[in-house]
């Protein structure tokens, strides 16, 4: 087990992009875009991640293989923004970490809670090997803290390997104050929308739902409404991408009772009519719930086929009242991890000749 661990300061990451790491397996970049957010790139042989270091740590974009995993969207480059809505064109960003979800009128809080677009107060590099091989990793620091209110620390991080399309994206949360915190965390991962894509869940689950609840951003259509109440009844229906027409506004389900394999492992594909997947898989015994959204339409195309999290994203008083929102007592922590990425058509066989063995 070996690491060096560089810090990162704003500097570095001034004008055009400039090579910070080089090696036989990795490349790091860095610059700023012309709307002023920092942005650092890690790349192996197969792609490469788009991660911004001070804003939240979240991964403006994915590209593999070839493949473009990343959300079709309006915004041509990050923004600045205190709340994700200003920048919504991201692959994934950290969801929460106090509130989460679609508010509903009576919540006070922002779409996605303060951790999305969060000032990291450091961000470092590390570059080393472990029992998985060699790897590259973006870390960061931020410390929230408000007067008479919530004081915590999160740890974000994501970690890429030597010529693989899979990389980890981890976070970890401390309860600094000197009493109880609440908690609402999903990893919200904005994958592309794939034409003919088939859902798959190798393991299966006891049952998936279909969001019942309207949120203000959402203006039913008829047809909507009319698909919405077939799903309602038999949420199976939705198993391929092929009525995009139907996901405008956007559909969301909610799965219970995630089946894990003998690791602890959930898995979900979003397979390719080619043999291709994007894949996450996660621990449900980490993320007790896990939902999808769907939505496609000139501006936005998004299948987002697993979100793992610890609450549904409906809003806290609605979270709240489900008995799904979680504490984290005075000095308590909690850490959080998901798998996620590209597999080529070999290694989707591979891995479904592993979980049937």
């Amino acid at each position: 087990m070996k690491k060096l661990t560089i810090a990162l300061y704003p500097e570095l990451f001034s004008g055009t992009e400039k090579t910070l790491v080089e090696g036989e397996d990795f490349r790091v970049l860095a610059w700023t875009y012309p709307s002023g957010v920092q942005a650092l790139a890690l790349e192996n042989a197969r792609g490469r991640l788009v991660v911004l270091p001070y804003q939240g740590q979240m991964i403006w974009s994915a590209m593999f293989d070839g493949c473009d995993l990343t959300m079709r969207n309006m915004f041509g480059q990050p923004r600045p923004s205190p709340t994700v809505i200003g920048t919504y064109g991201c692959f994934m960003f950290h969801s929460g970490l106090l509130r989460n979800g679609c508010p509903a009128p009576e919540d006070d809080h922002a779409l996605h809670g303060e951790m999305p677009c969060a000032p990291m107060d450091s961000a470092w590099l590390e570059v080393g090997e472990d029992a998985s091989g060699a790897y590259v990793r973006l870390g960061g620091d931020y410390e929230y803290v408000q007067g008479f209110g919530d004081h915590y620390r999160a740890r974000p991080s994501v970690t890429l390997r030597a010529r693989s399309a899979l990389f980890d994206i981890g976070m970890q949360v401390t309860n600094l104050a000197g009493k109880p915190m609440e908690l609402m965390y999903m990893a919200h991962m904005n994958y592309a929308y794939v034409a003919g894509g088939r859902f798959v869940e190798p393991l299966g689950m006891a049952r998936a739902r279909v969001r019942s609840s309207v949120p203000a951003h959402v203006k039913p259509t008829p047809a909507w409404s009319a698909y919405m109440a077939e799903l309602t009844e038999d949420p199976t229906r939705l198993c391929t991408l092929d009525t995009p027409q139907l996901y405008d506004p956007e559909i969301v389900c909610f799965f219970d009772d995630v089946k894990a394999d003998a690791k602890g492992h959930a898995h979900f594909l979003l397979e390719h009519p080619h043999g291709a997947a994007f894949y996450t898989r996660y621990k449900p015994g980490e993320f007790d719930h896990a939902a999808r959204w769907i939505l496609y339409n000139a501006d936005q195309q998004v299948a987002a086929f697993a979100l793992p999290a610890t609450c549904e994203p409906e809003g806290y008083l609605a979270e709240k009242g489900k008995g799904n929102v979680r504490e984290l007592a005075a000095g308590e922590s909690a850490e959080f991890s998901v798998t996620t990425g590209y597999l080529a058509a070999a290694e989707v066989r591979q891995l479904e000749a592993a979980l049937k063995g």
